[in-house]
């Protein structure tokens, strides 16, 4: 078996009700972990050459046939490339079936009228500097996110499963910007937030 020897090349502490974006280079991994537990964090990825190709995700559930992702599998761009293989997963379970929350959202389903930090004006601001619109923002990878679906086809949301040291890691398989958004949506976080580590690693076989 081969080991690997890891090189940080990059981390920072994204707290809660926040975005954040970077590059990423085509074989470095992404690790992103929950600190505290029960945060649930929205990704997006775009090709670093060509922002038009973009993490899909009913090209990933096409080819996966399925709606739940975790180690092993495969996450597909809307050109079908992969762009990332999920190498470590100590949640079980991820899922690409909710938008960004939006100021709408929370005013239609919590009634809120006031302003509220939500992931799709994140992911804009964080991904603005790179060259990306808002116009280019789709359906996020909903890490951490625990959600079923009733035999009726309705959706519900649970109580996210991680617990604080909890962490998914994700090889990248292109050159790509990623933009990660903090979740604050109340009930895909069971009401409670917190902040998650992002980190970067370059590898080598050893």
């Amino acid at each position: 078996m081969i080991e690997k020897d890891y090189t940080l090349l990059s981390e920072f502490i994204l707290e809660a009700h926040t975005g954040a974006a970077l590059s990423i280079k085509k074989g470095n991994e992404l690790r992103i972990t929950n600190l505290e537990g029960s945060q649930v964090v929205d990704l997006v990825s775009y090709n670093e050459e060509d922002h038009r190709e973009y993490l899909s995700s009913p090209r990933t559930m096409d080819y996966a046939s399925k709606i739940y992702f975790s180690s092993g599998d495969l996450l597909y761009s809307d050109q079908s490339q992969i762009m990332w293989t999920i190498l470590d997963d100590a949640v079980g379970k991820h899922c690409f079936l909710f938008a960004p929350c939006d100021q709408v959202m929370f005013e239609r389903t919590y009634h809120v009228t006031e302003p509220h930090p939500n992931c799709f004006e994140n992911l804009s601001r964080s991904l603005s500097p790179f060259g990306i619109g808002p116009e280019q923002i789709f359906i996020p990878f909903n890490l951490f996110m625990h959600a079923a679906i009733t035999e009726m086809g309705q959706i519900e949301i649970f109580p996210p499963l991680s617990k604080a040291g909890d962490y998914i890691n994700l090889r990248s398989e292109m050159d790509m910007i990623v933009g990660f958004s903090a979740c604050s949506a109340y009930k895909a976080n069971n009401h409670s937030f917190g902040p998650v580590q992002v980190e970067v690693f370059s590898t080598s076989g050893v």
